[in-house]
């Protein structure tokens, strides 16, 4: 199994970065803008449009305050497992550090999500700042 861990550092109180992340159906707006463009509810799932057309849907398996943790994991296409997590730390000098974990299957298809997940990187951390 692959697994892949992305670390992100925000300039923003974790109290104002866990605020944007655990509101699950407003990624589009509030953490990934443009990397997604449109998601959508529906029982207990997210259905997550990307900007390059792909369409996951991501059962949301936790969402917990205390922790600042977001878990969810993607059903169906490609990927025979897919497991992640968001979570957010305080940094020690009043910012964020998230925590970005990914564990799926086939391994062919790390490569794919790392470059996602990467790119996902660069428009959070400033979207995250600004929110």
């Amino acid at each position: 199994m692959a697994s892949i861990q992305k670390e992100i550092l925000v300039n923003a109180r974790p109290e104002k970065v866990w605020a944007a992340l655990r509101d699950v159906g407003a990624v589009h707006v509030r953490v990934a803008p443009g990397f997604v463009v449109d998601t959508r509810m529906e029982d207990g799932a997210r259905v997550v449009t990307f900007g390059n057309g792909m369409v996951a849907r991501e059962l949301i398996v936790d969402v917990d305050d205390e922790a600042r943790r977001l878990v969810w994991a993607v059903v169906g296409g490609r990927l025979t497992h897919h497991n992640a997590s968001v979570q957010v730390f305080a940094d020690g000098k009043g910012g964020s550090r998230l925590l970005w974990i990914a564990d799926l299957l086939p391994n062919a298809l790390a490569g794919d999500i790392r470059q996602m997940i990467e790119t996902a990187a660069r428009v959070m951390k400033p979207t995250l700042e600004r929110e």
